[in-house]
């Protein structure tokens, strides 16, 4: 170090700063940040060693009792901020139905719930997961048990407190809305204007939101009571270790490209993002039919089909999940490796959420978009968006086109199963159907939901 009175070299400067860098890393802990003795040895089960930007920013402010609205990006450990200060205060005053937590997906509202679990299992805590494409009745059995915690979908929720006798919010204490400005893209503004009109006024809010549109400011004002706003990403941006980088092609060989990124990155697992469910069933086989192992996920399956996708995707039993947007926001599968935005996604903000499913908690990872001879605009507002330009992905054109006669095979046999299931569908829907008028309904319905 320099001598007293000496200017300090640049070398000493730095080495200043890395040891208070690293004194203050050290000193923040869940403990320091105020959280209890059970929930703090439940985060180190966890491997919850440091606590992220949002959570040392926001959980002093919450276990004080403020309001907050949480502005963060993708996979920065939101969950956490809002779940260790809603388990603390159920310590002090344990009480049933105490918390509500709103997501814009059936996914999030599941993953919500397991680490709500695994929070509170020193403290026995019992969530309830109500979302559509599950047995109302059996919901209803569960919210009769009055659970600590219900995590649920605007729609389902509501269709509850409509019907179901008996069930009401007026003990809650809490309610968070997770991915706000996603609920409200999804045109959910209606159910939760309801919710609002029947959950205590007497109650902390918090509202966490990837991005702060003018529908969550209206949200904001209709919700929170003196918010705190933490806000650690002030603009879009992605993680520094991903490797970002697109490939210019022709429409009619995205085909041929996707399983030559597929073979050449053999050994990683990939997420493969399409704009409909129709182009997720119909890639699925393709990939399925050329021998590579891949899962659908999309918003038209069954519930249990849908955990079940997951399921295979997060244990490793399928190294491939095709999805659409469903699967871009809060879903936490550590080990995704490669993102391929298949269809460019039409607004530029999900090009953002849907790359954060990889290069989480500090790891790296790559994703590749496909830009076509229609993508070129979406492709430029998303250049702008992020503030950079991505790399060109190299490939060799004849390697590729060497795939083309299994591809066109595969692609053939994916429509044709993609007919025959649409052909059973109608069927079934024409046997349900108690006359030509039902019979016609029917047909209609599923006409616009195929696949």
């Amino acid at each position: 170090m320099a001598e007293s009175g000496e200017p300090e070299t640049t070398v000493d400067k730095r080495e200043k700063e890395e040891k208070e860098a690293n004194s203050t890393t050290e000193e923040i802990s869940f403990r320091s940040l105020g959280v209890t003795e059970v929930l703090c040895e439940a985060c180190a089960a966890l491997n919850w060693t440091t606590p992220t930007a949002i959570q040392r920013e926001s959980l002093p402010i919450a276990l004080k009792g403020k309001d907050i609205i949480g502005l963060a990006e993708t996979g920065s450990g939101k969950t956490a901020a809002f779940a260790l200060p809603i388990l603390q205060a159920l310590l002090d005053t344990p009480t049933r139905l105490f918390a509500l937590v709103l997501t814009p997906t059936r996914e999030l509202a599941f993953q919500i719930s397991e680490q709500f679990e695994a929070l509170g299992s020193g403290i026995g805590v019992k969530c309830a997961v109500i979302v559509g494409g599950v047995d109302i009745i059996t919901q209803a059995m569960a919210l009769a048990k009055k659970p600590h915690i219900v995590i649920a979908t605007p729609g389902r929720l509501v269709d509850h407190l409509e019907n179901t006798k008996g069930f009401s919010l007026r003990t809650l204490r809490y309610l968070v809305m997770d991915e706000a400005d996603r609920i409200l893209n999804m045109d959910f503004e209606t159910e939760v204007d309801k919710i609002l009109k029947v959950v205590p006024k007497e109650r902390h809010t918090y509202l966490y939101s990837a991005t702060m549109t003018r529908k969550v400011q209206k949200l904001q004002r209709a919700s929170l009571h003196n918010p705190v706003k933490v806000e650690v990403s002030s603009k879009y941006q992605t993680v520094e270790k991903l490797q970002q980088s697109y490939i210019f092609i022709p429409s009619k060989y995205k085909d041929c490209y996707l399983v030559s990124i597929l073979n050449e990155l053999a050994g990683n697992s990939f997420m493969v993002f399409c704009g409909t469910c129709n182009n997720v069933q119909r890639t699925t086989i393709l990939l399925r039919t050329l021998g590579l192992h891949a899962v659908p996920l999309h918003g038209k399956m069954p519930q249990p089909k849908r955990l079940g996708a997951l399921n295979k995707f997060k244990t490793k039993s399928r190294s491939i999940l095709v999805a659409t947007d469903v699967a871009s926001r809060g879903l936490d599968i550590p080990h995704v490796d490669v993102v391929v935005n298949f269809d460019i996604p039409t607004h530029s903000k999900d090009y953002i959420h849907r790359v954060g499913r990889t290069a989480r908690a500090g790891r790296s990872g790559r994703s590749i978009t496909f830009v076509t001879q229609y993508d070129v605009e979406l492709y430029q507002r998303i250049e702008q968006l992020i503030g950079k330009q991505l790399a060109l992905h190299p490939t060799v054109e004849e390697e590729v086109m060497a795939l083309m006669e299994r591809v066109t095979e595969a692609q053939r046999i994916a429509r044709m199963e993609m007919q025959t299931a649409q052909e059973k569908k109608r069927e079934r829907g024409e046997e349900k159907g108690a006359g030509p008028r039902s019979k016609k309904r029917k047909k209609e319905k599923i006409d616009t939901t195929e696949l």
